[in-house]
Parts: structure tokens; sequence; C-alpha cells
């Protein structure tokens, strides 16, 4: 990064940041870009690159401008950074990149996050987390079950027939608002190994990383966790994935302004996602019971099994000094 000498600690800082950045977005791009990706997969590379480029800068670029510098919007503020980097700071984002080449939606904020955290942080987090599944489940299932009937019965019909430039251009405008709002709840955890306070050039090399990385994603189409989308009822009709934006992002943007904790957004979108398929396979019995209900606690295990991988990680890091005590005195036994 920019204006940083090349001591050890800083190294361990900007790879800890260039490892977690690539890890948190190819993660959870399924949140933001998953429906976007799979609903314009006909778009050339560069345009969905562009667009998504281009919303990143202006929401960045505002929130450096507006927050004195804080590219984490204020989410951070408990959350300390660290004097001194050690090479265990960037086992997380290994880890994470890990669990998602595995297609496994892990909590990215408990795991990143958490290891700068102090306990009590983190047992805010996950209860944040945990009222973010609940309320987005229950949104997704009163609203479609009355929307289930009037309108995804429609698109389900529809979907070989050609959509309208209307539903385009709202597709596009509620990708745009769900990816901003991600980048305002999730730029904690991007930004969490660099200082709270960026300069103008640290700010400028950061993004222009962050754009190019982003290009990446853009160009697999979102990578082996996009299944957790392409499984999912008619998600890839561009009018029923503008519905799903629209609810997530109204749900993140509520969560943001609640309090400045950190939240798993993962949860969240499995949340809406899970009452979208309950609410639509009562009023549409489109497949079997067993099927919807395999989907659903598939995608739960999987987000249980990254929390739990996440904490482990983070209480074996932060404890792991007492953990070689332990180990050197039982084998002196």
């Amino acid at each position: 990064m920019a204006s940083l000498s090349l001591t050890p600690s800083n190294i361990f800082m900007v790879l800890g940041f260039l490892l977690s950045l690539y890890a948190c977005v190819s993660n959870d791009v399924i949140q933001t870009l998953g429906t976007f990706l799979s609903s314009t997969k006909d778009r050339p590379v560069w345009q969905i690159w562009l667009f998504t480029s281009t919303v990143l800068l202006v929401t960045f670029v505002a929130g450096w401008i507006i927050n004195d510098g804080d590219m984490a919007f204020g989410l951070l503020d408990r959350v300390p950074h660290p004097e001194t980097f050690y090479w265990w700071h960037i086992l997380p984002p290994l880890i994470l990149l890990y669990l998602t080449k595995k297609g496994i939606p892990v909590a990215t904020s408990f795991l990143i996050i958490s290891i700068f955290s102090s306990t009590t942080v983190i047992g805010l987090m996950v209860a944040k987390s945990f009222l973010g599944y609940v309320t987005a489940l229950v949104v997704s299932l009163i609203l479609y079950f009355f929307i289930a009937r009037s309108v995804e019965k429609i698109f389900l019909y529809m979907k070989n027939k050609p959509v309208s430039k209307g539903w385009v251009v709202a597709k596009w405008l509620s990708t745009a608002i769900l990816w901003s709002a991600w980048l305002l709840q999730d730029g904690s955890k991007i930004f969490v190994y660099l200082p709270r306070k960026l300069d103008f050039w640290q700010m400028v090399a950061s993004l222009a990383v962050f754009v190019a990385l982003l290009f990446i994603i853009c160009y697999k189409r979102g990578g082996e966790i996009q299944n957790i989308i392409k499984l999912k009822t008619n998600t890839q009709d561009i009018r029923s994935a503008t519905i799903i934006d629209i609810v997530y992002a109204c749900i993140l943007i509520y969560f943001l302004n609640l309090n400045n904790i950190p939240m798993s957004t993962t949860w969240v979108f499995l949340g809406v996602l899970a009452g979208r398929e309950i609410a639509l396979y009562n009023r549409l019995r489109f497949i079997t019971e067993k099927k919807v209900y395999k989907y659903i606690l598939k995608d739960f295990t999987k987000a249980v099994i990254g929390l739990a991988v996440s904490i482990l990680v983070v209480l074996i890091i932060n404890y792991f000094d007492k953990i070689c005590f332990f180990v050197r005195n039982y084998f002196s036994l």
C-alpha cells in the first residue's frame, strides 16, 4: 500500500488485506451479484465488470469523503487495529479461500473480523447475524406468500419468453442498490486489515486492487459458490431476481442503521432465500416438500459449519500461545 514501509508487520497487513479482499468477495458474491450474474449470463464480461466497478467506486469514494477516510463506515469503531501483524493474521482469509473453493457459504464476518475483536463484540456479531437470518426469513416468507400466485407464478410460466426492457432496467438498478448496500455493510471485513483512516493514495491503491479482483469474479461468473443461487426456484429470471435484490437490500439497509456492530450478511441472504422457497412451495407446489426443505437445510447446515469453523479458527489463533504451552507441558510429562 502507498506510504507504508516494508516492515514484516506491514507486509503481513497488506497480504492479509489482499487475501481477505479476494476471499470475502469470492465467498459473498452470491449475495449481491449472484442473481445478477445468473440473469445476465449472455452479457459480455466487460459490461458486467464496468457496471459493478462503477457502483463500487462511487460508494467507497463517497464514503471516504463523508467519513473522513473511514472505509468501513463506522462498523469497525469497536474493533481495534493491531499495532503489529504476525503470520497467523493471514490464516483466516487462507482458510476462507479453501472453504469457498468447496462451495461452503462461510460467515466471513466472523472469520475475518473476529480475529481482531473481543469476545463481547463476537457475541454481539453472532446475535445480530442470527437476528438477521430470522428477520430475513420472516419478511421473505410473508412477502412471497402474498405475491407467489399473483407474481412469481406468472414469471414461472413466462420464463422462456422475452423480458421487457423495463424489467432489464429494474434489474440493473436493483443490483446497483444491493451492491452498494452490501459494500456499506461489508466494508468492515474488507478493510479490517488496513488503518481505520486511509489517506488519499491508500484509498486509491486499495480500490484499484478491489476493481482488478472484481474482474476475476465477473469473469468466473461467481465460481463454485454460485451453485447456491442456481438451485433456487427461477432465480435466473430477471424479474424474480429483481425482487430478491430489493428485499435483501432493504433488510441490509435496515440493519446497517440499527447499530455499528458488524454482522454476517451471508446469514441474512440465506434467510431471504429460505423464506422465499418455503412460501413458493406452500403457494405453488412446484416441487416436492422433501426437496424444498432439503435445499434449505443444506444451506443452513453449511452456514452453521462455516460459523463453527470460523469461531474455532479464531479461538485457536487468539489462544495460540496458551495452546502451545499446554501441548509442551503435556508432552514433557
